[in-house]
């Protein structure tokens, strides 16, 4: 699964893998599951989105100054790759890493796509442990925020205010 977006973008958003009953279906991350209707919702309220849902690939979304992509490029079972599987992935980040010169923030969903960045650039990751809505400081900035999955969101660990804080978080750090 690709990641999308703008090529331009200010802000890269790192998730976990392709949904196995959405993006693996869709054909965009975070398309047509409970995870994207809420990313979306709260990516379009704060500006990074045309439109607060996504159905399928050709419905009209646009990301703003946003670029999305995973630690995982396959829908792993039960939505939890091995280590293995982030490893082999790690080249297309690392491609669009170089390719998205104009990122000054990432948002981080979850712990999995937090050490996956880290170890991409080349990071310990004890020296940056996660934290949902911590800011980093690097560069560029790192900002962690659990996964909108629907077990977080089910359980109340993640609502729809605590996601939208970090993407203001976010929003706050672009020039």
């Amino acid at each position: 699964m690709p990641g999308f977006g703008d090529p331009s973008a200010r802000l890269l958003i790192v998730g976990l893998a392709p949904g196995a009953h959405g993006a693996n279906r869709t054909g965009r991350m975070f398309t047509g599951d409970p995870s994207g209707d809420l990313l979306y919702g709260v990516l379009h309220r704060t500006g990074f989105a045309s439109q607060p849902e996504s159905v399928r690939r050709d419905d009209g979304l646009t990301l703003r100054d946003t670029y999305i992509t995973a630690s995982a490029r396959c829908a792993p079972p039960d939505n939890k790759p091995t280590r293995e599987e982030i490893r082999n992935c790690r080249t297309f980040l690392t491609r669009e890493l170089a390719i998205l010169t104009n990122v000054q923030a990432v948002v981080a969903l979850g712990r999995i796509a937090h050490d996956n960045y880290l170890e991409t650039i080349g990071e310990v990751r004890a020296r940056f442990p996660f934290e949902h809505r911590r800011t980093h400081s690097l560069n560029p900035v790192l900002i962690d925020s659990y996964h909108p999955s629907q077990q977080n969101t089910s359980t109340g660990r993640l609502t729809e205010p605590m996601l939208r804080a970090v993407f203001e978080s976010a929003r706050s750090l672009l020039k």
